[in-house]
């Protein structure tokens, strides 16, 4: 059995529908009360003729006042307010002059004066105006704020993908670089079969990671599949003297994250623990849940840093700089990013982010 899903739409969506819409649930209230009101004090049901009028005469009249407030709130505050109290104080007259006209000449045995029936009619429709005009430009006031609220929201998450998209690209000439610099030195010692290799295994990398948008964000199962790759090609400088661990907890597999995110970390460790030491190091990528979180372990065997003299803007190029930045554009601050060195040697870099599915982003787009 198929299963219609209903998307309810804000009342807003439409603003003339809304309008519409308020205007004739608030007048039909307004004839429906004074109609029981009359009727509840005693009056014959002739009554309800100058209450029809005269709620037709204010629907009439509040159309016009609203094509002119329309206009009215583009301009100064001033020129607003003066204008608005002026229409509204010659609307009211307008109206209860209708209804003066109306209830003396259905009652032309009533000894009530004209102008006492204009001024009771004066006060009612005036207040009956004012609480529109109140009503309209509140909703006016309201809408605008939600619009310019909408607006920044838009710019923000526009400037938060372009700064993705920077930080993303940052990554590829710095990438580039180590890579075409090894193929180089291969070319050199004319192992032009290793090099050829390795050519083709970058273009096999650069593939694969330019299919996806540089601001998407890829599966934690996706984003080591790109990392062997990418090792691929750097065993292809170090052979044994790299040696590589994953762990991934098949309860995160799924988690998502920025494309390329630990790509550096990996690239830096080779740096800095492989390339210094005769008989390299051990690097391993580790992932399991903590809590609600996902915490992801990059460590290797080498040296180490000395946390004092540590500054990562220095010693990892835009590694950990840009990680950082990444993760908060991407979870703002439920995420965190921690370093430690160990005194016999060794460095990790742990990283702990919100443990959010596909389905879970497919949810909230």
């Amino acid at each position: 059995m198929a299963v219609i899903s209903i998307h309810p739409k804000p009342f807003f969506a439409d603003k003339n529908r809304a309008f519409w819409n308020l205007q004739s649930l608030g007048w039909l209230g307004a004839l429906t009360l004074r109609g029981l009101s009359g009727i509840a004090n005693g009056q014959p049901i002739s009554f309800l003729v100058p209450v029809l009028i005269s709620t037709v005469t204010g629907y009439s009249l509040t159309l016009l006042m609203a094509v002119i407030f329309r206009e009215l709130v583009k301009q100064r505050p001033l020129v607003t307010w003066s204008v608005s109290i002026l229409v509204v104080l010659v609307a009211a007259g307008m109206s209860a002059f209708i209804d003066a006209w109306v209830f003396s000449t259905q009652n032309r045995t009533s000894e009530t004066a004209g102008l006492q029936l204009f001024l009771g009619a004066f006060y009612l429709t005036f207040t009956l105006l004012g609480a529109w005009s109140a009503l309209y430009y509140a909703i006016n006031f309201f809408l605008t704020i939600e619009e310019q609220a909408n607006q920044l929201e838009h710019l923000e998450n526009q400037a938060s993908s372009a700064q993705l998209a920077m930080l993303r690209y940052q990554l590829n000439p710095h990438f580039l670089f180590n890579t075409l610099n090894s193929i180089s030195t291969l070319v050199l010692l004319k192992q032009t079969e290793r090099a050829n290799a390795m050519l083709s295994r970058l273009s096999s990398f650069l593939r694969y990671t330019l299919i996806n948008e540089p601001t998407a964000q890829v599966t934690l199962a996706q984003e080591v599949e790109t990392l062997k790759l990418y090792l691929e090609i750097e065993k292809m400088r170090f052979e044994d003297r790299l040696r590589t661990v994953f762990d991934i907890d098949p309860a995160v597999a799924r988690a998502c994250l920025p494309s390329l995110l630990l790509q550096p970390l990996v690239e830096n460790a080779i740096k800095y623990a492989v390339t210094p030491k005769e008989e390299g190091a051990d690097i391993s990528v580790t992932a399991q849940p903590a809590g609600e979180n996902v915490r992801i372990i990059v460590s290797d065997t080498g040296p180490g840093l000395n946390e004092a003299e540590f500054d990562p803007t220095l010693s990892t190029g835009v590694g950990l700089a840009n990680i950082r930045d990444r993760l908060f554009q991407a979870f703002g601050e439920r995420q965190s990013l921690e370093t430690r060195s160990m005194p016999g040697g060794g460095f990790s870099v742990i990283i702990e982010m919100p443990h959010i599915t596909e389905e879970q982003t497919k949810v909230v787009a």
